[in-house]
């Protein structure tokens, strides 16, 4: 470690102050002008006393009434004594200001010349000037001045002014002695009580120092050094009592102390930050590897002091460290660079690789203990931080000392953690800089190998490229090809390259034994740099050839899950063994070798297969067009038993519908009189593989069937096809042939696709036939309903319009209310009986409309007379707007009549007392979807009643819906006469819309085309 009054302590501790200029501390500044000066000054005081004094004494002697006479003894008795003293105190002053005293002895010595503190440059200077202040004040035989040293973090005795060390002790930076020094008011007797309590160490550098007492030197915050005299024991009480009279000078030093401690502090942060962004730019406009290292080193080196440095990176998969870089007293050492160290042998490593920083004070001893043979070369002190890329730790930087110090300070550990932390991103892109240029030259050889692969789609000259390629690539004597056999289980040599490899060509082995046996079971490449040491090496190939095999290297031709074959390649020519790297290379060639494989086998496929499948597609549309054409259940069956019988060469089959007892049959072909026995029965589940069916829902082929199982006489093969819908069987094709198999698996797919769509078309027929069925059945039930409604309705109101005419008797008024609420639900009732019977005419399809030229005007002017009764009920005003040249329209009167009647009672319904209804009509062309255009009249009734909702709007249209809005609610209706109403207006070429605004009103349109 540096002492502070070495050249490096002193760059360290001053910085920008070095060019301060010095000071001799040891002569005054112009001894001879300031010794004449001095005399000069003392003599004219001293005749000026004199004379004082004489004129003083003449005065008493006069005003005594004795003139003065000099030759008189008690005269010249009193001048003297007044002379001297008027100049005793301003001799001892101008002494004091000429640096003259008097000593123990009584002999007058000359001191040195006292400076302002404050004009100091550095700790050295201010420590120069409180010692001669010091010693100037106090006989002492020895002074120690102790200042922090910011380098070390330690208090250091400062050198004397003849730059000899005053002393080699050290104390820490923080320690329970500076924190006793810190809360000293004055001066820290080292007999007391407090010193007790230190430690040992710390008692025997106090005793090794000698002094008596130790004056602290305090900052505003912070113990800048303290002062430690040493005296002879008997001037220990003079010097005691000298101390006092120093702390104005105590004072002044401390406050330069701190001055100049603050800009260390300041300049050493600069340079920890130049340095730190020195780190930042070099890494950012650096690429290599080397020179990121090289620069790591150089800004350390120039703010933390050392003698060792070292990078080590930490290399997968095993997470070994690795040395980079290193540096032995600022040489660099190619030698050891490049080297695996193993991590046990590393004290660091563990807490290296936890994100740590690591110190040993004695990192000989702990190199020595885990067994280190070098560990004498190694340095004294060790500090180690981590290179942590994100949370990864990839690597740590190093630095150490040969000698002893107090250590490295927890700013140069933050600063050489900052800059590991700057280094670390530098490396990983450095690093993935280097593998991505490897990647690129790989891939740009995998590239063009691709290329010329795929330039050729013939299978045999296709595996002669791959694997001369594959041994190009990586300088091999030998290679072999093989491909694997499914049905055997074995690996065929397909192509072999090298000495003597004709002897192996189609030759076989097991696809699980062997090196090539390896790769193809487990699906990765494998390396075997020793075949003798191997115990899955087969020796057998080399008997076979006579070739030496020493290193083998095999990676599997993979096709997503499936394994085509293996690439083994062997011997490198230049007798190195195969690397991960290789292994990696191989891989990725096997790769792309893999599917240029199979590319070439599927066009050699490709043409029959197309053909096949286009044809397939072609009948399966015929298929689909003529089961479309109709939704007759059977005559679905008999198509597709056609085409069952047409593509399968069957000599017989049926189609039946699955139920709980068994099969029904529907249709079938080819059969004479074997069915006979099972016309109007099921046919046994049981039989002929039909319980297979219904339990697996798979295809079922049987070939070389027992006569017992079988329909047609003399048949040998069945084949059973499902027809399902969704995952329920809901139907079987049956089909048996005269020869031992009915088809190949393509017929049978091809069976299982055509059930498939037949299933559909079945299933749409039979719902077809459901629905026609229901609908004919509701659609009778309501015009039964209605029309026996009818005859009871019109006979409750025939007798109540007698009783409300009076023509069976007297009625009285509630009598009459009565009657006139029965009159009123039998309205309601019968406008519900005339919608039903309506609704169920129009979904059933049987609504007839006799079409005809229509005024529009004499319909609504009937309109306005049906409804004027109940408007005027309601006080609601009726307006018409029709202009006098509309044309007549298109339509079935009494239908269009029921429309405007409908939207008119609407209105009325929804429109409160007072309100106003308007039926308008208008001449508009209308646009066609083929953008022709047609004459049409648009109709519409617009109220001012309570409107429509937003939530309303889009069901308003709908069968039996009604609103929940209470106002709707007031009004009674089943929900039925929008729905018809729209549905008049559809089936007479026209549409109707409306627009509502809540609260306000609505406005229904429709149209209807011109006669």
């Amino acid at each position: 470690m540096n002492k502070p009054g070495s050249q490096q302590g002193k760059s360290a501790t001053n910085g920008a102050m070095e060019t301060a200029p010095s000071v001799d501390l040891t002569q005054p500044r112009n001894p001879r002008g300031s010794k004449a000066q001095k005399w000069l000054v003392l003599g004219g005081m001293s005749l000026l006393m004199i004379l004082s004094a004489t004129f003083l004494a003449a005065g008493v002697s006069v005003l005594s009434g004795n003139p003065l006479q000099l030759s008189q003894p008690l005269y010249t008795s009193l001048i003297i004594l007044l002379a001297v003293f008027g100049l005793y105190p301003i001799g001892r002053r101008l002494s004091l200001r000429a640096g003259l005293k008097e000593d123990e002895e009584g002999a007058p010595t000359v001191r040195k010349r006292s400076l302002d503190v404050t004009a100091a440059g550095s700790a050295e200077e201010v420590a120069s000037v409180l010692r001669g202040q010091i010693t100037a004040a106090m006989p002492v035989e020895k002074l120690h001045i102790f200042l922090y040293d910011l380098v070390s973090d330690s208090f250091q005795d400062v050198a004397e002014d003849n730059g000899k060390p005053g002393s080699d002790l050290q104390f820490q930076g923080k320690s329970l002695l500076t924190d006793i020094l810190f809360a000293q008011e004055n001066h820290l007797d080292l007999n007391g009580e407090l010193i007790d309590s230190l430690p040992q160490a710390e008692k025997i550098r106090l005793e090794l120092l000698g002094a008596r007492v130790l004056v602290p030197l305090k900052g505003s915050d912070r113990l800048l050094g303290w002062i430690a005299p040493v005296w002879r024991r008997e001037r220990a009480a003079d010097c005691l009592k000298s101390l006092p009279r120093l702390d104005g000078q105590i004072r002044q030093a401390a406050a330069a102390l701190e001055r100049v401690q603050m800009v260390a502090i300041m300049q050493t942060r600069l340079r920890e930050m130049d340095a730190l962004i020195r780190v930042a730019q070099g890494v950012n406009v650096t690429l290599g590897l080397d020179d990121i290292y090289e620069l790591i080193y150089a800004q350390t080196s120039q703010i933390i002091p050392l003698d060792q440095f070292r990078i080590l990176m930490f290399e997968p998969p095993a997470n070994e460290p690795e040395l980079v870089f290193s540096i032995r007293g600022g040489e660099r050492c190619f030698a050891e660079e490049n080297t695996s160290l193993p991590s046990k042998g590393l004290p660091e490593y563990q807490s290296v690789c936890a994100g740590a920083v690591f110190f040993s004070e004695d990192y000989h001893q702990e190199l020595r203990l885990r067994g280190d043979e070098d560990h004498q070369r190694a340095p004294r002190e060790w500090l180690a931080v981590p290179l942590r890329a994100g949370a990864e730790t990839i690597g740590v930087i190093g630095v150490g000392r040969d000698e002893p110090s107090a250590g490295f300070t927890a700013a140069q550990q933050q600063t050489l953690q900052a800059i590991a932390d700057l280094a670390a991103g530098a490396i990983v892109k450095a690093r993935l800089l280097v593998e991505s240029e490897k990647r690129t030259h790989q891939l740009r050889t995998l590239y063009d190998m691709t290329r010329q692969l795929s330039s050729t789609l013939d299978q045999e000259l296709l595996l002669k490229n791959i694997l001369k390629s594959a041994v190009d690539i990586l300088g091999c004597e030998a290679g072999s090809l093989l491909m694997a056999d499914e049905q055997s289980k074995e690996l065929v040599f397909r192509v072999t390259l090298g000495p003597a490899a004709g002897e192996l060509l189609n030759q076989r082995m097991s696809w699980d034994k062997g090196v090539a046996g390896r790769a193809f079971t487990s699906r990765r490449a494998i390396i075997v740099n020793d075949v003798r040491s191997s115990d899955i090496w087969m020796k057998e190939n080399d008997q076979l050839t006579g070739f030496v095999s020493r290193s083998l290297l095999a990676a599997p031709l993979q096709v997503k899950n499936r394994v085509l074959g293996v690439i083994e390649v062997i011997n490198r020519t230049d007798g190195t063994d195969f690397t991960a790297e290789h292994q990696e290379l191989l891989a990725a060639f096997a790769s792309q070798a893999a599917v240029a494989v199979e590319n070439s086998t599927l066009y050699t496929m490709t043409d029959q297969a197309l053909a096949a499948r286009v044809e397939e597609l072609s009948v399966m549309q015929r298929i689909d067009r003529e089961l479309n054409t109709s939704l007759d259940v059977r005559r679905a069956m008999k198509i597709t038993l056609d085409w069952a019988m047409r593509q399968s060469g069957a000599a017989a089959g049926l189609v039946g519908m699955v139920e709980p007892a068994g099969i029904r049959l529907m249709v079938s072909q080819g059969y004479n009189g074997e069915l006979a026995g099972y016309e109007g029965q099921l046919l046994p589940a049981s039989k002929d593989l039909l319980d297979q069916l219904l339990t697996k829902g798979k295809p079922v082929q049987v070939s070389r069937v027992q006569s017992g199982s079988i329909l047609l006489e003399d048949a040998q093969s069945q084949i059973v096809i499902p027809i399902r819908r969704e995952k329920e069987v809901t139907g079987v094709i049956l089909l048996e042939s005269n020869k031992p198999e009915v088809g190949s698996q393509e017929v049978v797919d091809f069976l299982t696709r055509l059930g498939d769509h037949a299933s559909i078309a079945i299933a749409n027929a039979q719902l077809y036939n459901a629905v026609q069925a229901a609908n004919v059945a509701k659609s009778e039930f309501v015009s039964f309903v209605a029309h026996e409604l009818k005859n009871p309705m019109t006979s409750i109101k025939g007798y109540t319009e007698l009783l409300a005419a009076r023509a069976v008797g007297p009625v009285n008024e509630n009598q009459a209310s009565f009657l006139q609420v029965i009159r009123a639900n039998i309205d309601r009732m019968n406008t519900l009986v005339s919608d039903l019977n309506d609704l169920s005419k129009i979904e059933a399809g049987r609504m007839r409309l006799e079409f005809a030229a229509i005024t529009l005007g004499e319909i609504i002017s009937e309109v306005e007379r049906s409804t004027r009764r109940q408007i005027e009920e309601k006080e609601l005003r009726f307006t018409v707007q029709i202009p006098e040249n509309l044309p007549s329209v298109w339509a079935d009167r009494d239908r269009l009549m029921q429309i405007l009647v409908n939207l008119v009672s609407n209105a009325h319904k929804y429109t409160d007392h007072g309100g106003e209804i308007t039926l308008g009509a208008q001449l508009e062309p209308e646009k066609r979807a083929d953008s022709s255009q047609r004459q049409m009249v648009r109709v519409w009734v617009r109220d001012t009643g309570i409107g429509i909702s937003s939530e309303d709007q889009a069901r308003i249209f709908q069968k039996f819906f009604r609103s929940e809005d209470p106002k709707t609610r007031e009004a009674s209706g089943a929900g039925l006469g929008l729905n018809i109403t729209r549905s008049l207006v559809e089936m007479q070429s026209g549409r109707i819309w409306f627009e509502s605004e809540f609260r306000k009103g609505t406005t229904f349109h429709f149209t209807i085309p011109v006669a």
